[in-house]
């Protein structure tokens, strides 16, 4: 009788202790941030074509910021710069960037999925994806900003 009261008593201790586990697991702590791919909200981007999910930041705003960008196949981004730093991550696809004031396809290079790259302040780049688009995450500082090498690429101006 006693071995099978304290083998009962155990049960429900380790059940109990699974229960609390469990809730505790769950539990976010005050100023994490967690996202998974299903919470992405993708709403579309200063770029037709592009889409864009918020993970945490505004980049309106004087504050931290982290995005992910969704870039079509077959896609090309005109030279531009950002008024600030920015760091990159290609989660998927095959992302394609160049240096300078015009679009040179010889001068893109291929950062494949899991590579990473910063870009400083106000540099001119130019972006492109061949066949299979990419997805990649942006952080920096706002507020930021497209500032278009020829103001005529600016998607914004356009009809």
């Amino acid at each position: 009788m006693k071995r099978t009261n304290a083998m009962l008593g155990s049960a429900i201790l380790v059940a109990g202790l699974a229960a609390c586990a469990g809730a505790y697991a769950q539990q976010i702590p005050s100023g994490a941030i967690m996202f998974t791919p299903a919470k992405a909200a993708w709403k579309p981007g200063a770029v037709p074509g592009v889409e864009n999910a918020p993970i945490y930041g505004d980049q309106t705003k004087s504050e931290r910021y982290l995005a992910q960008t969704k870039f079509p196949a077959n896609f090309k981004v005109q030279p531009h710069s950002h008024p600030d730093e920015r760091h990159y991550t290609v989660l998927s696809g095959t992302w394609y960037i160049g240096f300078g004031k015009t679009f040179e396809e010889s001068k893109l290079i291929a950062l494949p999925a899991g590579s990473f790259y910063t870009e400083p302040a106000n540099l001119p780049h130019f972006v492109a994806t061949k066949g299979d688009g990419a997805v990649v995450q942006i952080g920096g500082s706002g507020p930021t900003r497209q500032i278009w090498v020829n103001p005529a690429d600016d998607p914004s101006k356009k009809k």
